[in-house]
């Protein structure tokens, strides 16, 4: 199996090699940094036209060629210029000739330093990917030998949540790292004025710490018998005023990567990222692998297979 990183001619190149680098060298998969550029338009047509695309032709090169000084020697890779209409078209069509397993990006350069930000591509394979989809923050940079250390799971308790965290014990356990499922508490601060107001959604909030706690420990029972099991299973839930502040309430550290599941409301076969998961996204300080339903149902089903 293969691990594909999306090559842009700009500033996020860095980051996307370091992450699938680190992610490579974690799952013993092979490494493939592949860079995408619009096919030759017809004979005949204007000279700037050839020339532009002269120009696009060796900005591509000299991204492989710079990408191959930034990927280290622990860590063999191949490298390829596709052309195809779009980068998402042209990254999906090499994913699926070479069987990726991940397809790795960098973030948006108008976004925020240490935050994932979704460029337009990103955007686009967000919604139509079948395989997951792993976005660096911006800046993303990692040690000489650095590997994934622990694998938070955004868990909401809905439906496929179980599943997603099954899915995820199991590639935890084949990379050799720990396991945190974590949910988050988001209520804004209640105004002045609040009395009995507050007082009701203490309670609400209350209850539903419950429920979750309740959630979270069974299916870590699940993670628990699985035949394969990370090193280490905990639980945790963030608290905070808005989506910042509860992710940021869980503490991270070198090494980790937050997933989150796709959408309910998409294709099952498809990344189709939802409101929630985006916003999780968006604040992550680390790494995030969105992945698509259909692949947390091949990879649960993996995971609970006997060795």
């Amino acid at each position: 199996m293969t691990i594909l990183v999306g090559l842009p001619r700009d500033e996020r190149a860095r980051t996307a090699i370091h992450l699938g680098v680190m992610l490579a060298r974690s799952l013993d998969e092979d490494l493939l940094v592949c860079t995408v550029v619009p096919p030759p338009w017809p004979p005949g047509m204007a000279r700037i036209d050839a020339e532009y695309q002269a120009y696009l032709d060796r900005s591509a090169q000299e991204a492989i060629d710079e990408a191959r000084t930034v990927v280290p020697d622990d860590r063999p890779a191949s490298f390829a210029v596709r052309r195809a209409g779009s980068t998402a078209a042209g990254l999906l069509d090499v994913a699926a000739e070479h069987g990726a397993r991940l397809l790795v990006l960098g973030s948006s350069t108008a976004g925020v330093l240490g935050r994932v930000a979704f460029g337009s591509v990103a955007d686009r394979l967000l919604h139509s990917s079948p395989i997951p989809v792993v976005l660096g923050p911006r800046g993303f940079r990692c040690r000489d030998g650095a590997v994934v250390r622990r694998v938070t799971v955004a868990y909401g308790a809905t439906e496929g949540a179980d599943e997603l965290v099954v899915a995820v014990a199991g590639v935890a356990a084949r990379a050799g790292a720990a396991l945190r499922v974590a949910s988050f508490a988001v209520r804004p601060r209640p105004p002045l004025t609040a009395g009995v107001g507050s007082r009701a959604e203490d309670a609400v909030a209350g209850a539903w710490l419950a429920d979750v706690g309740r959630a979270q420990r069974a299916v870590l029972g699940q993670v628990e018998r699985l035949p394969q099991r990370p090193p280490e299973i905990t639980a945790a839930v963030g608290h905070g005023t808005d989506w910042a502040a509860a992710i940021e309430d869980i503490g991270w550290t070198d090494g980790d990567l937050l997933a989150v599941g796709s959408s309910t409301a998409g294709p099952l076969e498809r990344v189709f990222i939802g409101s929630r998961s985006s916003r999780i996204t968006r604040h992550a300080p680390v790494p995030v692998v969105v992945v698509p339903r259909g692949a947390a149902h091949a990879l649960a089903e993996r995971a609970e297979r006997p060795a």
